[in-house]
């Protein structure tokens, strides 16, 4: 058979296979922060790796990211910044934040070894200064170590758990420190003797009779070639936000809004269709990230959202992802942010934002947006009366964040969907136990199969909880899990 014969939905019998061209312990798929952290561990513990990713470069969407990991529980740092956080305020957030659907041991597993992670991280080379950046920040300007990075003081979080900043940013000056930690974590997998093989695609899975995992097909020089996994396959090849099939299947929302996706273009949704062939199961595949970040200034925060109705929906002082997905939400994609003089600012990730409306009253502005005749304005005198006493009866938005709209001229600025794009990305993909392993419909381990980051669904699988530095730790440490899982199963 030919490279194009192939199909991640569909695996091929063992049976069929002539000769294996390459033989591992354990192949990893992906090598982006899941797959460099399973081959660290897969490796350690004595295992032959082989890394097979499909870019001519390790790193992955991992390394467009921030660099953040979203880690709590009385770290250093957070105790030299006079934050006393514990174990059971950050599994109380985590939690929450996972949403409807969360999987508590897994929430529990991430809560009470989170310390630990992030001292192996340190130790594999992966530098964190120690220091705080007080502020709201979608990532530091700066080389700091410890941001508030979700929605630790809006409420309802901050009445399930004491709020603490828990984002642990790797030391890089500016942002994006993603790269640096995918090449300290690439490098350290390569130094201990991973093998690796880059612009490598794999194509399917392997399965022997029984129905376990045996290896795949990788094409590797315009070839198939035959991977034979001794103790198994890990999937970590990212989700499926590049994919438009899958998102219309799955998460139909995605394709409904203005959005520009994280990925460095090879997030296909291929791991997940490898496990599903041969019988994974899938979980929360309609959930995804979706911000529009808004700050520096903070001002912005100030400032009021409305919808076609001209009614408030959410608390403004929540992480800039949960706000836009509310916005993104509402009725016919139509949401404004409405300022006055004193709190108006242009949002420094989108300055040519849209000004839909200005006025010199607030009955201006709501004609102008074309909302139903005295909804705004009630709304707007509502809240300022509520802000000047420091109240927010409706949305309980923090007092510091209280401030009335009475200065004019007054503004609205769109966050209308084709107005203002959204960045985002896939939550949902296989189950998996904690340990790695992929289950069947029934909740049974597949096996010789495992996989971690967004292939698999982790602790972040609601896009209204999600906090910044989630993806990078929960990525990073179920992709360790996964890996020592492989490492220790029993060759078949």
């Amino acid at each position: 058979m030919t490279a194009a014969s192939y199909t991640p939905s569909r695996a091929i019998p063992a049976e069929d296979i002539r000769k294996w061209d390459l033989e591992t312990d354990v192949a990893i798929v992906g090598f982006g922060i899941a797959g460099a952290c399973a081959a660290i561990e897969a490796r350690m513990a004595g295992a032959a790796v082989t890394i097979f990713e499909v870019a001519a470069a390790a790193g992955g969407s991992s390394a467009m990211s921030g660099g953040e990991f979203y880690i709590g529980g009385g770290s250093e740092t957070q105790k030299a910044a006079g934050f006393d956080d514990t174990i059971d305020d950050f599994r109380a957030y985590l939690t929450m934040a996972s949403g409807p659907g969360v999987d508590q041991p897994r929430v529990d597993r991430y809560a009470e070894n989170g310390l630990e992670h992030l001292e192996w991280l340190a130790k594999q080379g992966v530098p964190f200064k120690g220091t705080y950046l007080p502020g709201r920040w979608p990532e530091p300007p700066t080389d700091d170590t410890l941001i508030w990075c979700g929605s630790e003081t809006a409420w309802p979080f901050r009445d399930v758990a004491k709020p603490a900043p828990r984002g642990h940013t790797a030391q890089a000056v500016g942002r994006g420190g993603g790269q640096m930690v995918m090449d300290r974590l690439s490098g350290r997998a390569l130094a201990l003797g991973v093998e690796a093989h880059f612009s490598a695609r794999a194509l399917c899975l392997i399965v022997g009779r029984a129905g376990d995992v045996l290896g795949l097909v990788v094409r590797i020089d315009g070839e198939p070639r035959m991977v034979r996994a001794r103790n198994g396959v890990i999937l970590a090849s990212g989700g499926f936000i590049a994919n438009p099939d899958m998102l219309q299947q799955y998460a139909p929302r995605v394709l409904g809004i203005n959005s520009y996706p994280i990925t460095g273009g090879n997030d296909d949704g291929s791991g997940i269709r490898m496990g599903q062939s041969v019988g994974g199961a899938l979980t929360h595949m309609e959930q995804f990230f979706a911000t529009r970040t808004t700050f520096p200034p903070e001002s912005l925060i100030k400032g009021i959202i409305v919808n076609e109705q001209g009614q408030r929906f959410i608390n403004e002082d929540a992480y800039h992802g949960r706000v836009a997905q509310y916005a993104l939400r509402q009725s016919n994609g139509r949401a404004w942010i409405l300022l006055d003089n004193a709190t108006f600012a242009r949002p420094e990730s989108f300055p040519q934002v849209t000004i839909a409306a200005v006025g010199e009253t607030w009955a201006e502005v709501e004609a102008e947006l074309g909302l139903p005749e005295g909804e705004l304005v009630h709304t707007v005198n509502a809240y300022n009366r509520a802000a000047a006493e420091g109240r927010d009866p409706l949305f309980h938005k923090q007092p510091e964040w209280l401030q009335p709209l009475a200065e004019p001229p007054f503004a609205a600025l769109s966050a209308c969907i084709p107005d203002w794009p959204a960045v985002t990305f896939t939550l949902g993909g296989l189950v998996t136990r904690p340990s790695g392993e992929v289950l069947d419909a029934i909740g049974q381990p597949i096996p010789g199969l495992y996989a971690a980051g967004r292939t698999a669904c982790g602790v972040p699988r609601w896009g209204d909880g999600y906090s910044s530095g989630m993806s990078l730790g929960d990525s990073s440490y179920f992709g360790r899990e996964a890996g020592r899982s492989a490492a220790r199963a029993r060759a078949a």
